[in-house]
């Protein structure tokens, strides 16, 4: 079995036998990737992020809720505030040298991920003691000790924004565009009443043979169809106006969010702390986590201090097939409606 922990730098997996192992086990093996001391450790799990339960230290990781996978935030915590168990002894930092790594025990192996610098020792760490770093512009702390930071995953600015997007939320990464697009078709070419050709504003069957094309935008029939195929509402953020547009609204128990600029998508995704790797991210969230929807609302309107948006109403385009300079998101559609060309640029 395998777990990856997250402290406050760096990222690790550990892999045991459950069976055999401990939890005074894991503790050391935490120390020995990490160098906070078993004492000092504070492990949570899950999401939201809750505190592994109380239980003796001899006790078998088979016995605590933690599966394949999970990944285990560690926080260093002052001596004092270690939380005792019944049956253990803390571990004395003073009894721990410094720079020596201690023997994991039988049946655990230590994998020190890639994507982490070697670990400073903990007196060296600013995050020692749970200072959580100043929110960035792309990243806001979602309220509550530990409960991760909602950060905005830019995608490339190539056409296909919105199902990048979408793939970051639902598929884990980019790839999966050319397949979403045909699950848009596909939806389209099988609900004919819903998706008529004057709920479309053109041609059946013209419409699906556009979608699948990688040039081609995606906006809210493709949302409103993802939301269906994925049975999760997708709140949509639009920068400029701070208005959030809600696909399946209340029609399922979770939602995943989107940032809309006026020409480009980008996700929403939560991190247990602002180093992790995207791997590691929750994309999508329970509808009853009252404190998501207010935090987007945070960020975005960060964005939109620094002008993260484009006025669609009257910015300059150029359709970069024929080269015909256009004003607004209006132009290119009627522009687009008029000549099937879909590849514009801002100029």
């Amino acid at each position: 079995m395998s777990i990856t922990i997250s402290p406050p730098r760096g990222v690790s997996t550990l892999n045991f036998d459950p069976s055999s192992t401990t939890v005074d086990d894991l503790k050391v093996l935490i120390f020995s990737a990490t160098e906070i001391p078993p004492s000092e450790q504070e492990l949570k799990f899950g999401y939201p992020p809750r505190l592994l339960p109380e239980t003796s230290l001899d006790s078998l990781l088979s016995s605590i809720p933690i599966t394949k996978g999970e990944q285990i935030i560690v926080t260093a915590v002052p001596p004092s505030t270690t939380i005792p168990t019944s049956s253990s002894t803390p571990v004395r930092p003073s009894s721990i040298t410094a720079h020596r790594t201690p023997t994991p025990a039988p049946s655990i192996k230590a994998v020190n991920d890639t994507l982490s610098a070697p670990t400073p020792h903990i007196a060296d760490w600013p995050l020692a003691q749970n200072d959580i770093p100043v929110e960035s512009a792309e990243s806001v702390a979602l309220p509550g000790r530990d409960a991760g930071f909602l950060q905005l995953r830019v995608v490339p600015d190539d056409n296909s924004c919105l199902f990048s997007a979408i793939g970051v939320v639902f598929e884990g990464g980019i790839e999966a565009g050319q397949t979403l697009r045909k699950v848009v078709a596909d939806a389209i070419r099988d609900d004919p009443f819903t998706y008529s050709d004057v709920m479309l504003g053109q041609p059946r069957d013209e419409y699906i043979n556009r979608i699948v094309k990688s040039d081609t935008w995606g906006g809210a029939i493709e949302l409103s169809i993802f939301s269906k195929h994925y049975k999760t509402e997708i709140s949509s953020f639009d920068v400029a106006t701070g208005r959030c547009d809600r696909f399946g609204q209340d029609d399922y128990d979770s939602r995943a969010v989107l940032v809309y600029s006026g020409i480009h998508y980008d996700a929403l995704t939560l991190s247990p702390l602002p180093v992790s790797p995207p791997s590691f991210h929750t994309t999508v969230f329970p509808l009853s986590d009252s404190s998501i929807i207010p935090t987007a609302e945070k960020l975005v309107g960060q964005l939109r201090a620094r002008h993260y948006y484009t006025d669609t109403s009257n910015f300059d385009l150029r359709c970069n097939i024929c080269r015909v300079g256009l004003k607004g998101e209006k132009g290119a559609r009627e522009h687009a409606m008029q000549t099937g060309h879909v590849e514009f640029g801002e100029y």
